[in-house]
C-alpha cells in the first residue's frame, strides 16, 4: 500500500468532481470547486472519519470492498479503479468476469434521474444501483448477495420474485430473463459467473431447463411492462434502455404516458421517495 500516492490520488479525484457531477446541489456557501470529504464519504457509503483518515495518510489499509465503494463514489473509470486498487495494496479486479463497476458516464446520467425510477443492471440481471423512486417502485434489489443477486436466478428459485409482475406475464418474463442469461453465457464462456448461474439453475429448476433448451435469444427485452405494486396496484410503464457494451451494463428508465393513471401513480411514488 502506497499511503502517500493513495491519499494524493483520492484528493485530486475528489477536487476534480463537481457537485453537479454526482447529483448534489452546489449551494451558496461553497467557496471552492470539488467535493467535500464528507460528501465523498456519503457517496461511498462510509463514515466521513474513515474516508478522511485515508486521504490524510493515517487510516487503516482499506479492503477490496472499501476500495470498490470509493471507486463508485468518485465515479472512477476502469483504469482509475485499477490504479486505486494497486495503490491500496490489492490486485486490480479481473475485467473479463466482472461487470459490477459502474461506468462513470452511466452514473452521471443516473445522478440526474433522482426523481425518476431508474436503475443500472449487469448482464446477469444484478441490480447495481437504483434511484429512490426505483426502489419505491420495484423494491431494493441491490440488497441481494451471492447467486441471488441475479434476477434470473431468483426468478426460478424464489417464488416471491415473480410477485412484481401479473401472473399472465410470467412466461414472457421468464423467456426474457433466460435469453439475457444465454447472451451473457455465450459472451463470457465456461468458467464465468454466467456459467455458474446456468449450472446452478440446471440443478435446481426443471422449468429453467425447459426454457433454456429452446435456445431463444430474440426475447431479450420488452419496452412495455406491467408492474404490480403492493400498495398502488397495477402500473403500466415504458422501459427505456441505455446499453453500455464495454462493461455489459444497462441503464433502465421507467416512464408512463402523461395523463394516465399509471403516470399519476409514478408521480406519487417519486414524491414519497423524495420525502
Amino acid at each position: 500500500m502506497d499511503r502517500a500516492q493513495l491519499a494524493d490520488f483520492l484528493r485530486t479525484r475528489r477536487e476534480a468532481l463537481q457537485p453537479e457531477d454526482v447529483g448534489l446541489p452546489r449551494g451558496q456557501r461553497r467557496r471552492t470547486g470539488g467535493l467535500r470529504r464528507e460528501e465523498v464519504a456519503a457517496l461511498c457509503g462510509m463514515s466521513a472519519d474513515y474516508y478522511s483518515r485515508i486521504e490524510q495518510q493515517r487510516g487503516p489499509n482499506p479492503s477490496e470492498q472499501m476500495l470498490a465503494a470509493i471507486a463508485r463514489g468518485l465515479h472512477l473509470s476502469l483504469d482509475e479503479r485499477d490504479h486505486l486498487f494497486r495503490l491500496g495494496g490489492h490486485a486490480a479486479p479481473q475485467r473479463v468476469l466482472r461487470s459490477d463497476h459502474l461506468n462513470p458516464g452511466i452514473m452521471r446520467i443516473l445522478d440526474r434521474l433522482e426523481d425518476t425510477p431508474a436503475q443500472v443492471m449487469s448482464s446477469l440481471g444484478e441490480t447495481l444501483r437504483q434511484t429512490r423512486p426505483a426502489i419505491a417502485l420495484l423494491g431494493d434489489d441491490s440488497r441481494w448477495t451471492g447467486m441471488a443477486r441475479s434476477m434470473v436466478y431468483r426468478w426460478y428459485t424464489d417464488p416471491s420474485a415473480r410477485l412484481i409482475y401479473p401472473e399472465e406475464d410470467h412466461p414472457l418474463h421468464g423467456r426474457i430473463f433466460t435469453a439475457q442469461l444465454r447472451v451473457a453465457y455465450t459472451r463470457e464462456g465456461k468458467g464465468s459467473r454466467a456459467a455458474a448461474v446456468v449450472d446452478a439453475l440446471h440443478e435446481r429448476s426443471a422449468e429453467f431447463r425447459s426454457v433454456w433448451a429452446e435456445h431463444d435469444i430474440s426475447s431479450t427485452h420488452t419496452d412495455l411492462k406491467r408492474i404490480v405494486h403492493p400498495e398502488l396496484g397495477l402500473i403500466q410503464v415504458h422501459c427505456q434502455t441505455l446499453v453500455d457494451a464495454d462493461v455489459s451494463q444497462v441503464l433502465l428508465v421507467f416512464t408512463a404516458v402523461p395523463g394516465t393513471e399509471s403516470y399519476e401513480k409514478l408521480q406519487m411514488l417519486s414524491a414519497v421517495a423524495a420525502g
